[in-house]
């Protein structure tokens, strides 16, 4: 009987290995499976043939529609993008605030958007090397008592949704210099503008190239301030944790600076 027993438990005992042996195996088997998930990103849009972009076309002179085309600095920086990976560029049209959504929910594989690399949109994307240096403007009517930044306090501002002007007027977190009286918010910079001329609204705060285009088609109405409210850098995001596109961008942004070729687009559109 006892050695019956001794027997079953040995029986036993050799099940329970195995049991062990196979559930560690099958753990190990998905996390390999996860990391070659990751790591086949680039491997994914070259069998699609295309990598696709999210931008919000009404960021002149970085992307807008020209007829039925997209145009702009980001779009060309883009496209150089697509080339390098061998694929064709597809790109989203969405709303300012709606980009980082794109990214997370995979939508997008990076947007490119005259987007400000800050540290609470690190929380949910990676960027890549910054490629220019930007500030927010203040626009307002020629006429208008605005002549420096702390004259906002009290006025009724236009930013666009989602933008660094729009959390520099809200000062959620105090750090703005200013305390403007009243936010509001629109899709298209335009938009904003359209008011701002319409008597709607004190100023407009957006960034200064922009501002620029804006101030330049409406020269005889609007002006822009000499001082700027903040510098800020424009990066390229991508999905956290998406270094190896990230990489690929960094390889081919600076290829453009090396070369000189970033220089050649960002006059071309400044000029236009």
């Amino acid at each position: 009987m006892k050695k019956t027993i001794r027997l079953a438990a040995l029986v036993l005992s050799a099940a329970a290995m195995l049991s062990m042996a196979a559930c560690g195996g099958k753990a190990g088997s998905a996390s390999s499976g996860a990391a070659s998930e990751s790591g086949s990103a680039l491997d994914k849009i070259k069998s699609d043939g295309y990598i696709t972009m999210s931008t919000n076309a009404e960021f002149e002179p970085f992307e807008y529609k020209d007829g039925d085309k997209f145009a702009g600095i980001d779009i060309e920086i883009s496209q150089k993008i697509a080339d390098k990976l061998g694929v064709k560029l597809k790109i989203n049209d969405v709303a300012f605030d709606s980009l980082v959504p794109e990214l997370t929910s995979g939508k997008a594989d990076f947007v490119a958007a005259g987007m400000t690399a800050n540290d609470d949109r690190r929380k949910n994307v990676d960027f890549s090397d910054n490629y220019f240096n930007a500030s927010q403007a203040i626009i307002v009517k020629k006429d208008s008592a605005i002549k420096k930044p702390e004259d906002l306090n009290g006025k009724k501002v236009g930013v666009q949704q989602g933008t660094t002007g729009d959390t520099y007027c809200t000062n959620e977190d105090g750090s703005s210099k200013v305390k403007v009286g009243s936010v509001e918010r629109y899709n298209k910079g335009m938009d904003a503008v359209s008011d701002l001329i319409g008597g709607r609204l004190d100023a407009v705060v957006i960034d200064n190239f922009p501002a620029e285009k804006f101030v330049s088609k409406n020269s005889d109405k609007l002006v822009k301030l000499d001082e700027a409210l903040t510098e800020e850098e424009y990066a390229i995001a991508v999905k956290k944790g998406n270094k190896e596109l990230a990489d690929t961008i960094n390889g081919v942004l600076k290829e453009l600076k090396d070369s000189g070729e970033m220089d050649k687009i960002v006059n071309q559109y400044m000029k236009e």
